[in-house]
């Protein structure tokens, strides 16, 4: 039986993986799948597969497409979220920051560069219409690091998942400016191109025993139950949640990958766009 490693954040999305690995689906269907936690996020996980630590990312749509353009021999399997994420903007609790206007040239929290919260800091200032080229970062690896430089004012605010955080900010580490979601299918699923040559027909198989756990998963008796408890958060907030996430069986559309290559390109995050046939893998 052949394994193959997948990393991928230890975050609410990802409990069809653990559900399918921990009742054994996997492993039924012929595939021994080995998880590994990234709470680092995209950055950490581009690293991985460029290594060969892991053979499959559940990763960023647009963190991945970077890094694929930068020269990661890896492609896109398959769309795995297809709702936008909601980025919840943070600031210390304790600070004076109110609104947006206020995080104006000041630092933002980043995981790491080419990580979600450093893109999406880009896409953020975008929006405002600032200078994306006076753009300023602290780079924090993780959620535990956020929290202590907004708490130190060594990075003024913070860009992470809205029901990650929202304990954070019911417990009032953090204080909630605003929220931006990404304007296209939030997480995909990556493979290493090493893993496709050598791990195609399991590739397959982990996709196929994995779409038959999302398409019927916001269905599962005490689903919402079951997420509260294993990831500490609300009921309420799970619910939402749950209403605005939307689990994807199919390829990232062509139109989505230009979309995302485009506002790469207007940002100056990468140099040149590529082919976006280039940057999927379709199984036959």
């Amino acid at each position: 039986m052949k394994t193959i490693k997948v990393g991928g954040v230890p975050e609410h999305f990802n409990l069809p993986w653990h559900r399918c690995i921990e009742n054994g689906k996997f492993r039924e269907a012929g595939v021994d799948v080995i998880w590994k936690d990234f709470p680092e996020g995209t950055g950490a996980m581009c690293k991985a597969l460029r290594s060969g630590e892991i053979d499959v990312a559940v990763i960023l749509t647009e963190g991945i497409i970077r890094d694929i353009i930068n020269g990661n021999n890896s492609r896109i399997i398959q769309t795995y979220i297809s709702s936008p994420l909601i980025w919840g903007i943070h600031v210390n609790a304790g600070s004076s920051y109110k609104n947006l206007k206020d995080l104006k040239n000041t630092k933002a929290a980043i995981s790491r560069m080419g990580s979600g919260s450093h893109l999406m800091a880009y896409v953020n200032a975008e929006h405002l219409n600032w200078d994306t080229k006076e753009l300023q970062f602290e780079i924090v690896n993780n959620l535990e690091g956020a929290i202590d430089a907004l708490k130190k004012d060594d990075a003024q605010y913070f860009m992470w998942e809205h029901f990650t955080t929202k304990p954070l900010v019911d417990d009032k580490t953090f204080r909630l400016i605003a929220d931006c979601p990404t304007p296209w299918p939030c997480f995909v699923i990556a493979a290493s191109d090493k893993s496709l040559e050598k791990d195609s027909k399991e590739l397959k198989i982990i996709l196929q025993v994995l779409n038959k756990e999302t398409e019927s998963f916001k269905l599962q008796k005490n689903i919402d139950f079951e997420l509260s408890e294993r990831y500490g958060q609300k009921l309420e907030d799970i619910r939402k949640w749950l209403d605005l996430t939307s689990w994807s069986q199919e390829q990232i559309s062509l139109n989505d990958l230009e979309k995302v290559q485009q506002k790469l390109l207007d940002l100056n995050l990468i140099q040149d766009k590529k082919d976006s046939k280039k940057i999927i893998h379709n199984f036959k």
